[in-house]
């Protein structure tokens, strides 16, 4: 039987306790009251945390909210020095503990938990000895955050503290989730907005270096990277180029279009998100060495174009705080889709102004004149080389009428262009002249219509060549070599004038007894003489390509391989020689007739290296050739007189040869001035049947005989020559070489000493 008393007492705890939980509702529905009457998740979570520290008798406080596309708990408000957002990982420390396993935690001793950071103590100076932890958890058992209060004033944390805590973050739980999502769609919303701002401004640039700067810069700003890349392929080279990237590159960067990360998204059209560069076998650490920068985590997507075809590439790199999400490549993927159309309008952009700035460079560059009119008939552009044929300022043509610049001895030029529309091939007009300032120019003038690619007309080109210097030069070039010589001179440019060395073929020729002649004919008949044997001599080198390089007196220089070499320069020598020998014959046939004195000659040769070149004074000058080379090559034509012979070449010409001629060897000679032989030879192609009867045979014998000499079997050599005397009596270089076995009979040198070497002891 309950008695009074302890009825008494059990009401009056009843009543205790009824109080009590009508205090905490009271007390829940003031901080619901509190939380809710603000407008922001930043103003919410202060208040919170003052509740809490304030109920909990706390130093200090913090609400930490899970991100779940980073997979981190993050605070934009904490009591103290925090002046910034703090993240840390969901399973990191107290907080993570508690967030993960949803169970509230009392801490009396911090530092003594192994769970326990202390890194933001570090930072910040504070001293954490003890927490308490809660979840927050919604009326769903959805835990999207935790709670924390830090250093109970007086005592220690109970149990009661914590159940109070977790009565609290309850309570607030719903408004807090509520306004997290409203705030990530306020955020969006902005985003959106701004993302639109930002694209809008992008693509209104046309210049690709502006666009590309903004490109990178935006991105890397939206994405919180540390740097980035925006790479476009260059279709020409097949490279991926970029002129602008954050951070340390010098220049524009190039690199093939299938090479490292890049190029494997640009090859693959796929994404590639790596967060740990390091970590990934396709990453190319060479670049950060070079620059000193340390990767961590990339972001590369293709940069598509509305056919989708992919165009290039944008790199992202280091994330700020963390690692690139899905949403991050959603989103970049979104902004270079939108902006990969102002990409390619910039880089069609730059192709034509490109093509625009060389092709103005090319005219004004250009050494021919062009005047173009356009479809109204005015004279819409002249270029440098223009302005200075037609010797007029550029006020003077641009914007005129092209039929009142085109007058007088201009007339025709005009006459031409409105011709244009009858002639759509246009006129290619050679040599023709041009009044300018009043002098008279030779021209090459081309007039061709202009047309769109479309085929409409847009008006009318002229371009003028000047040939007025040439013709000068060509004019005097031709009197001293073949005019298709000269002509290949002029094309080939004034380096084909400076001074050289280079393997040629020298002739020389000389008239033989010239004192003898000049005695007998005079001052005019020698002069007449002269005129009448070089327009003979000058047609047989210039046939062949030759060049006559002076006229000594009698004597004659030419050259086969200069100016310009030919892969048969040796061959044409020959020939050249062998038709002079054809020639002066058939000439002094007609002498005979008139009863004047036959001309006789010869004619040396020799290949060698030259040097040409234009030598003298400034004030004269003249294109000729030096050399050991040419001096042997006269050596040679003062020899043919001591061996009865027209032409004589040297063995280096002979070895040459492409053709087949008819060659005897002649001898094995040291010319005055050297120490080395040299074995020459007779080119007897001109002779005929008459001059040389029994050729082939009589060589033959005579070889055997030049055989026997020079192995010092003077006897037997002797009876070789005069088999070839028999089948040709009138061959003196064979009856020279029996009087010369017969001296050396009669005076026979020692037999250690003989090597068939004959020292000239003149030029």
């Amino acid at each position: 039987m309950t008695t009074p008393t302890n009825k008494t007492t059990e009401t009056r705890s009843t009543t205790s306790q009824y109080k009590k939980q009508l205090h905490q509702m009271e007390m829940l529905l003031d901080i619901s009251k509190q939380v809710a009457s603000h407008d922001t998740l930043d103003e919410m979570l202060r208040t919170i945390v003052e509740l809490i520290t304030d109920k909990t008798d706390s130093e200090r406080g913090s609400i930490f909210l899970n991100d779940n596309l980073t997979n981190e708990l993050y605070s934009r408000y904490a009591q103290g020095n925090i002046q910034r957002e703090i993240r840390i990982l969901n399973d990191h420390g107290i907080a993570g503990h508690v967030f993960q396993t949803g169970e509230g935690a009392i801490i009396l001793d911090a530092y003594n938990d192994e769970r326990f950071d202390s890194a933001t103590d570090q930072e910040t100076g504070f001293t954490t000895k003890s927490i308490i932890c809660a979840p927050i958890r919604t009326a769903k058992g959805q835990i999207i955050g935790v709670v924390q209060a830090l250093n109970k004033k007086e005592g220690d944390f109970t149990e009661s503290d914590l159940k109070l805590v977790e009565t609290m973050t309850t309570q607030t739980a719903v408004i807090l989730e509520s306004t997290q999502n409203l705030e990530r769609m306020e955020i969006t919303r902005k985003q959106e907005l701004l993302f639109l701002d930002m694209v809008s401004d992008i693509t209104s640039e046309i210049e690709i270096d502006s666009l590309l700067q903004k490109v990178i810069s935006e991105s890397t700003k939206m994405l919180s990277a540390d740097r980035g890349t925006l790479f476009i392929n260059d279709e020409k080279s097949n490279e991926l180029f970029s002129r602008v990237a954050m951070g340390n590159s010098i220049g524009e960067i190039r690199l093939p279009n299938t090479a490292g990360i890049a190029g494997a998204v640009f090859t693959s059209g796929e994404t590639i998100n790596i967060p740990y560069a390091y970590a990934d076998l396709r990453f190319n650490p060479s670049f950060d060495k070079q620059t000193g920068y340390f990767t961590r985590s990339i972001l590369c997507v293709p940069v598509v174009n509305k056919e989708g075809k992919t165009i290039g590439v944008t790199q992202m790199l280091n994330k700020k705080g963390g690692t690139f999400t899905p949403e991050d490549e959603a989103r970049l993927k979104a902004f270079t889709a939108q902006v990969s159309i102002a990409l390619e309008n910039a880089k069609l952009f730059e192709d034509i102004q490109n093509m625009k700035n060389y092709n103005e460079s090319m005219l004004e560059s250009m050494s021919n004149g062009v005047v173009t009119i356009n479809d109204e008939g005015i004279i819409a552009t002249c270029n440098a080389a223009g302005l200075r044929l037609l010797k007029v300022h550029h006020t003077e043509i641009l914007k005129k009428e092209a039929k009142e610049f085109f007058v007088g001895d201009n007339l025709w030029i005009m006459e031409k262009v409105e011709q244009i529309s009858e002639n759509p091939e246009g006129f290619n007009m050679m040599d023709v002249d041009v009044m300018a300032g009043g002098e008279k120019m030779s021209t090459n003038m081309t007039i061709l219509p202009l047309v769109s690619g479309e085929e409409k007309a847009l008006g009318t080109m002229i371009m003028i060549e000047d040939i007025s210097g040439e013709k000068r030069m060509k004019s005097t070039m031709s009197r001293y070599m073949d005019p298709g010589l000269a002509d290949q001179l002029m094309d080939g440019g004034e380096d084909l004038l400076g001074g050289k060395s280079v393997e040629a073929t020298v002739v020389f020729t000389d008239i033989r007894s010239f004192t003898t002649l000049t005695e007998e004919l005079g001052p005019q008949g020698t002069v007449l003489l002269l005129n009448e044997y070089f327009t003979i001599m000058v047609e047989c080198i210039s046939k062949e390509g030759g060049m006559l390089d002076k006229f000594i007196g009698d004597a004659m220089m030419a050259a086969f391989g200069l100016p310009l070499a030919h892969d048969d320069d040796e061959d044409r020598a020959v020939r050249a020689a062998i038709d002079m020998i054809v020639k002066l014959n058939e000439y002094n046939a007609a002498r005979a007739k008139e009863g004047k004195m036959p001309v006789l000659m010869g004619i040396g040769l020799n290949t060698d290296t030259v040097v040409s070149g234009n030598i003298g004074s400034p004030k004269r000058m003249d294109y000729t050739m030096i050399g050991d080379g040419v001096n042997l090559a006269a050596r040679l034509e003062s020899a043919c007189k001591q061996y009865s012979a027209q032409i004589l070449v040297s063995e280096r010409t002979v070895s040459k040869l492409k053709g087949t001629y008819r060659i005897r060897p002649v001898d094995l000679v040291v010319v005055k001035g050297k120490t080395k032989p040299v074995a020459i030879f007779e080119v007897l192609d001109y002779h005929t049947e008459e001059t040389f009867p029994n050729l082939m045979e009589a060589v033959n014998h005579f070889k055997s005989g030049l055989d026997l000499y020079r192995k010092g079997n003077f006897t037997k050599s002797i009876q070789a020559f005069n088999e070839a005397i028999k089948l040709n009596p009138n061959d003196k270089l064979a009856d020279m070489y029996i009087g010369r076995c017969n001296d050396l009979i009669a005076d026979p040198p020692p037999a250690d000493e003989w090597n068939g070497v004959w020292v000239m002891k003149s030029k």
